[in-house]
């Protein structure tokens, strides 16, 4: 662990406070490197493993050099998923909270309107899916001209995914001058084309992937006949007895297959795949992060946007068939300097993708001993006993950071003529408060959303339900979202 603080680096406070409140103490190798290129303003092409820190290793930098008053985008944050656009979104609003960064999503499946009504209002950073994010360049709603950073996460999966035609199209219609940054867990030959095509002498940065190797992760492997999987993963979750476990499948199928499986076993289990509707993936998502349950049983899509310090095994149930994946896999486990166990099922037809997963990996996986009946036996008391327990709740990491924020509803906005400006203008006039206690300011056509920093909320409210803004006295009271 580096000794190193956030401090060291030409910070504004605002940023430095907020990564304080988020429990970010020291920074990983991957930030250390990558933050003071990035405020140099260099293209960067890093390759880093997903768990060792890297969205916070360019959303600091971008933050940090954010010019708060301009209203237009100036960075572009390219994910490959859904999950990892709002992921993404929700670091960048956290490290910039203090500096009223406002970041806006674009992804499918949900309609335009919402969107397009974001991309109007004030939007320093936009975070999504090449697909979608085109879309709204093509249809003139997302403002290209103020952009100066271009970052593209994940790109080895925009790849695998189809989406590398998308992302070179975007990458066109931007601004020439402007710094690009490309992060990547591994290096294909197409990504590296695009990287130096669209790239200005681009300073390569390699973070050596601790994940794969066994000093934070235990891999392992059992030969398994495909009808007896399921019985040799009740017998491996009863003596490994997994506080927070994902169990990785190759089809939506057999992720439907195996959840129920769980459930009518009395594992308290969700499931995770393409098939499901947007809403549910997410409301899935958010309550395996707090810990509501401890199976999570998923297909690759759930791979990437799962940023959560301690899942402490990965079970690959199907062997996944790209090498890659492997890695994207187990790097759910092991996180943030945590241990973790990588666990596979492999069927005796399997050994050449094993084979190639072992050479991309440069080590042999240990073969696993299959639990014995007394094992099972000897362990099965204690495994009930913590499915019987309700599991812990875990805390946000930015709950410290949001407990001295309120967000305040007003029911007026655009319609009324209302603007920030009169908001902050308004409210910094109250005794006891100044315009560094007003955070992102949100204004819609009939409703305006102000968020209220350090723990002022109740305060404010008082005042404004007797205080007028442009000569109109709104309705106020703390937001229900």
């Amino acid at each position: 662990m580096s000794d190193q603080s956030f401090k060291d680096y030409t910070l504004s406070e605002d940023i430095v406070r907020a990564l304080d409140s988020l429990g970010y103490k020291h920074p990983t190798e991957v930030q250390r490197e990558v933050i003071p290129m990035a405020l140099d303003k260099r293209d960067l092409v890093v390759k880093s493993q997903t768990g060792s820190g890297k969205t916070a290793s360019f959303g600091i930098p971008i933050c940090d050099m954010i010019d708060w008053k301009e209203n237009k985008p100036q960075a572009l944050i390219l994910t490959p998923t859904r999950e990892l656009a709002a992921q993404v979104k929700e670091d960048i609003t956290n490290i910039g909270r203090f500096k009223r960064i406002k970041a806006t999503a674009l992804y499918g499946k949900q309609p335009y309107a919402p969107q397009t009504a974001e991309l109007k209002q004030k939007s320093h950073v936009v975070v999504g899916t090449p697909g979608r994010v085109l879309d709204h360049i093509e249809r003139g709603t997302l403002a290209l001209d103020r952009l100066e950073y271009l970052v593209i996460d994940e790109a080895d999966e925009m790849l695998s995914m189809g989406f590398i035609q998308q992302v070179e199209s975007i990458i066109q219609k931007l601004p020439k001058e402007r710094v690009t940054m490309v992060f990547s867990a591994t290096l294909p030959k197409d990504v590296e084309k695009l990287c130096y095509k669209y790239m200005s002498n681009p300073t390569q940065i390699e973070i050596k992937a601790t994940g794969i190797t066994t000093a934070t992760i235990e891999h392992s492997i059992f030969e398994v006949r495909e009808g007896d999987k399921f019985a040799l993963l009740k017998d491996i979750t009863i003596v490994e007895n997994p506080d927070s476990c994902i169990i990785f499948c190759r089809t939506q199928e057999h992720v439907n297959q195996v959840s129920e499986q769980l459930t009518n076993a009395d594992y308290t289990c969700s499931k995770i795949h393409g098939g499901m509707l947007q809403e549910d993936r997410f409301e899935v998502m958010n309550d395996f992060k707090r810990g509501q349950f401890r199976y999570l049983v998923a297909t690759d899509v759930a791979a990437r946007g799962i940023d959560i310090d301690n899942i402490t095994h990965v079970i690959n149930y199907d062997l996944p068939l790209e090498k890659e994946s492997y890695v994207h896999r187990t790097g759910r486990t092991g996180r943030a300097g945590k241990t973790g166990k990588a666990i596979t099922f492999i069927t005796p037809f399997e050994g050449k993708f094993l084979n190639e997963i072992e050479s991309y990996i440069g080590f042999n996986i240990p073969k696993g001993n299959v639990p014995s009946r007394e094992q099972v036996t000897s362990k099965k008391a204690a495994f009930e006993g913590k499915i019987g327990i309700e599991p812990t709740l875990k805390h946000d990491k930015n709950e410290k950071l949001n407990k001295e924020i309120m967000k305040l509803y007003f029911n007026g906005g655009k319609k009324k003529k209302i603007r920030a400006v009169d908001f902050v203008g308004t409210i910094a006039k109250i005794e006891g408060v100044t315009a560094d206690d007003i955070g992102i300011i949100t204004i819609q056509d009939n409703v305006s959303y102000v968020e209220i920093l350090n723990g002022k909320g109740p305060h404010v409210i008082d005042v404004m339900k007797n205080t007028t803004i442009k000569g109109k006295l709104l309705k106020v009271h703390k937001a229900n979202k």
